[in-house]
């Protein structure tokens, strides 16, 4: 891959990442994370692992972006209104943030020591490389990711089922309308029919 695809790769990464934090509509936030991701798998491809760039792109944007936008229109999220003060939660942000860059220094000075590239098999990054990984050295991560996945979909589906305080409140309080109506209901039918016998008596009068 040349330099200067990867420099343009990596500072549109780095951009797209500035976005979702920066931005307060979390449709626009959502968008800016998925073309970080978009990005990622484009970098994936362009250094032999076309598999994982694919896998990057069709699970994570395909799947669970598509879901996380169905959420935002589901809750109905709107723009974030900022508030002022919270200094000390912007200083140890600031502080983190610090020390984040400092790490990452240190990681691109120590690979510039170590240099040179090595030379990779011809079945880097293919599919029968990437199964052979997953289900022998990194099985057990494998399985327990899945049973994760799988205890998360129940709890979400428990979660949505149980009625929460104010439909309860509300489930409650309909037979007692419908019963304070009912009554009201008898209690006209019966004026009505009192009062049609009066008159039929004055008639008979």
């Amino acid at each position: 891959m040349p330099l200067w695809l990867f420099i343009f790769l990596g500072a549109l990464a780095v951009i797209s990442a500035l976005g979702v934090i920066l931005q307060r509509n979390p449709v626009h936030c959502l968008m800016a994370l998925v073309m970080v991701l978009l990005d990622i798998a484009l970098l994936y491809i362009a250094l032999g692992a076309v598999t994982v760039g694919f896998l990057q792109a069709i699970v994570y944007v395909g799947a669970i972006m598509i879901l996380f936008l169905f959420v935002i229109w589901l809750l109905n999220l709107r723009a974030e209104v900022r508030s002022e003060g919270h200094l000390a939660l912007k200083f140890f942000g600031a502080l983190g943030a610090s020390a984040l860059t400092a790490e990452l220094w240190v990681f691109v000075s120590e690979s510039r020591r170590t240099g040179g590239l090595t030379e990779r098999s011809p079945q880097f990054g293919s599919i029968a490389s990437l199964a052979a990984s997953i289900f022998s050295q990194y099985l057990v991560a494998f399985e327990v990711t899945s049973i994760l996945l799988l205890v998360a979909v129940v709890g979400a589906i428990a979660l949505a089922r149980r009625p929460g305080p104010v439909t309860a409140g509300r489930s409650e309080s309909l037979p007692a309308d419908a019963a304070t109506r009912q009554a009201g209901g008898v209690r006209q039918a019966g004026g009505v029919r009192q009062a049609g016998g009066v008159r039929q008596a004055g008639g008979v009068r």
